[in-house]
C-alpha cells in the first residue's frame, strides 16, 4: 500500500497554516523540514502545523517537530500543534509518540484549527 504525504500551505489570522497528511518518517520529513524553512523565509513568525492526518511518525518527524520549535523560538515566533485527541483513525499517532518520548510538553497543542488560531489561545494541558 502507498501513501500519499502531503503538505499545503494555507494563512489564517495572521498564522501560516501547514496542513500535513500522511506518514511522517524518514523519507518525507525532510518535505515538512523545507516547508517550515520556506514558511519562515517568507517572513511568517507564527506557525501552525496541523498534524491531524498524520497516521503514522518516527523519530525524524518528531525531530523535525523540535528543529521547527527551535528555529520558530530563535526568530521569536510562535508554534502551534494541531493534535486532536480522536485522529485519523483512533486518536492521534503523533500524539502518543510525543507524549511516550517525553517531548509532548514542549509543543503548544490545540485540538483544531480554530483554537491553534485564537489570538489568546491557551494550550491543551500536556
Amino acid at each position: 500500500m502507498v501513501v500519499a504525504f502531503t503538505v499545503t500551505e494555507d494563512e489564517r489570522g495572521g498564522w501560516a497554516v501547514l496542513r500535513v497528511s500522511g506518514e511522517l518518517d524518514l523519507v518525507t520529513s525532510p518535505v515538512l523540514r523545507q516547508r517550515v524553512h520556506d514558511a519562515v523565509a517568507e517572513g511568517h513568525r507564527r506557525l501552525v502545523v496541523d498534524l491531524s492526518e498524520v497516521f503514522f511518525c518516527d523519530s525524524s518527524g518528531v525531530g523535525v517537530l523540535i528543529a521547527t520549535r527551535r528555529l520558530i523560538r530563535s526568530c521569536r515566533g510562535r508554534l502551534r500543534l494541531i493534535l486532536p485527541a480522536q485522529g485519523a483513525d483512533d486518536g492521534s499517532h503523533v500524539n502518543r509518540v510525543l507524549g511516550a518520548l517525553g517531548v509532548r510538553r514542549l509543543f503548544d497543542i490545540h485540538p483544531d484549527l480554530a483554537a491553534a488560531t485564537e489570538e489568546e489561545a491557551g494550550p491543551l494541558s500536556a
